[in-house]
């Protein structure tokens, strides 16, 4: 029996090396859409609702949406923490003109009422987080932190964005994700980075935030953060690559596991 636990462990972790890729199932609905993907222990559920659903075929215009994710392992273990994230979408884009900005460095060492009181007016979103922070021969800690979302400027034509998070254990730090875009055929290219969590104990267990639609004035025009547009009646969003990394170092699970899918968000197209 220990021979063949052995060889199972084993055969997982050459998979997940080799960047075993699977996508689930996909639901929609006529709010939101919810995709699930596993690959290895973990599966991750996403699921994204647009605002508002009618758009133009065409021309985009003012847009938002919420989007929530979970993290969950098929055998119990902690979980491998979330490093990198890539997404496209043909019919969205970043409309940072007349935001007004905020840089990384303002962000870091600051708990969320101080980033809030020192990047309030760059602001382009809000939400919630939970992560979970394994040190060795402990019982894991669930620790909860809100998400402001800040625009982080555009230069060469990328425009940055930053998510910030606040945790207390297992000593109070802020936790700064950085997310670039730059325009993809029409659409947006996004990389997320993540960085380290609790010296690489820590992993995100699920997030939860909306990019608002308020309002910016650029010139003599107002315009939201996120234009969007809806051609064929759904926003085909592509989720190309997501990086886990087991930090923690939890037997039997590889070092890095890939994860791949997409989801079809519904909207309604108008003339």
């Amino acid at each position: 029996m220990g021979t063949q636990r052995a060889g199972l462990r084993k055969g997982l972790l050459y998979a997940a090396l080799a960047g075993v890729i699977l996508a689930g199932v996909v639901a929609a609905s006529a709010r939101a859409a919810t995709v699930v993907i596993r690959a290895g222990n973990l599966t991750l559920a996403i699921s994204v609702s647009p605002s508002p659903k009618t758009l133009p075929r065409k021309k985009l215009a003012p847009f938002g949406f919420s989007a929530s994710g979970k993290v969950e392992t098929t055998d119990g273990t902690h979980p491998s923490a979330l490093r990198e994230a890539v997404v496209e979408d043909k019919n969205a884009t970043v409309n940072a003109k007349g935001v007004p900005v905020c840089s990384g460095a303002q962000l870091q060492a600051r708990d969320t009422r101080s980033a809030k009181r020192v990047c309030g007016k760059a602001i382009v979103g809000r939400g919630s987080a939970h992560a979970a922070v394994a040190f060795p021969e402990q019982r894991s800690i669930k620790i909860a932190s809100p998400l402001l979302l800040f625009n982080g400027g555009t230069k060469h034509g990328r425009t940055t964005i930053y998510i910030h998070a606040f945790l207390t254990v297992p000593v109070p730090a802020a936790v700064v994700t950085t997310i670039v875009v730059k325009r993809l055929h029409g659409g947006v290219h996004a990389v997320a980075k993540v960085p380290v969590i609790a010296g690489g104990s820590g992993s995100a267990l699920d997030f939860r935030f909306t990019f608002e639609r308020k309002k910016f004035t650029y010139g003599r025009h107002q315009h939201t953060y996120l234009e969007a547009r809806c051609p064929d009646g759904y926003f085909p969003a592509r989720l190309p690559r997501l990086v886990f990394k087991n930090e923690a170092k939890i037997e039997g699970v590889a070092p890095e596991t890939v994860l791949s899918g997409g989801l079809s968000v519904p909207c309604t197209p108008r003339d």
